[in-house]
């Protein structure tokens, strides 16, 4: 494990309530499932440049499995229903991102989207590379580290649009949105044009 993730792994293991929404995520039965995004960032960013992380902040829990067998929006909110009925309190949402592509330029406009091949790849296609992060616990209780382009925003305060998938557009409507500099002072803002 490298030192990058040995730290993320600290900060996530220091947090009761995160590890407790890992271990429902990973005894839910979704396939190959992962917590990501807003979550994790709001942890770091809320323990190295706020005033703490406070678990009841946290806009939603962004959990992302993927399972190519059944593409219906109807699995992702049988999904959220099983993490609920095994925590109520997360405010889940989970996404198979084998079926993104079957809904993605209705709802966010532009050109249909390619399937995914797997989490990784939907990860990095995710709005900032601060967010484009997701953990999970393995079988031992080991965490496991999914970050396409390293932990050098998450981890340094830094938000920097992902061109990937995200419009500049949609990446100042996230800016003005989430004000991370007022939220975490210390975050350095690159600005997305």
């Amino acid at each position: 494990m490298r030192d990058d993730e040995r730290e993320l792994c600290q900060l996530v293991d220091g947090s009761p309530w995160l590890t407790r929404a890992l271990r429902v995520v990973r005894d839910s039965g979704l396939p190959d499932a992962w917590i990501g995004a807003g979550a994790l960032r709001d942890l770091v960013w809320g323990q190295r440049y706020g005033a703490g992380f406070d678990p009841g902040a946290v806009r939603d829990v962004d959990v992302v499995f993927f399972d190519p067998s059944d593409l219906s929006r109807e699995y992702d909110h049988r999904a959220t229903a099983r993490l609920v009925s095994a925590w109520a309190e997360p405010p889940w949402e989970a996404r198979n991102q084998a079926a993104v592509h079957t809904w993605y330029a209705a709802k966010f406009g532009g050109d249909p989207i390619a399937p995914y091949r797997g989490v990784a790849e939907a990860v990095a296609t995710w709005p900032e590379y601060a967010t484009a992060v997701a953990v999970r616990l393995d079988a031992t209780g080991r965490i496991e580290v999914c970050a396409p382009y390293g932990l050098g925003d998450l981890l340094g305060g830094v938000w920097r649009h992902n061109p990937a998938r995200v419009p500049v557009a949609l990446s100042r409507r996230r800016l003005a949105r989430h004000r991370p500099a007022q939220r975490w002072p210390g975050v350095t803002v690159v600005d997305p044009g």
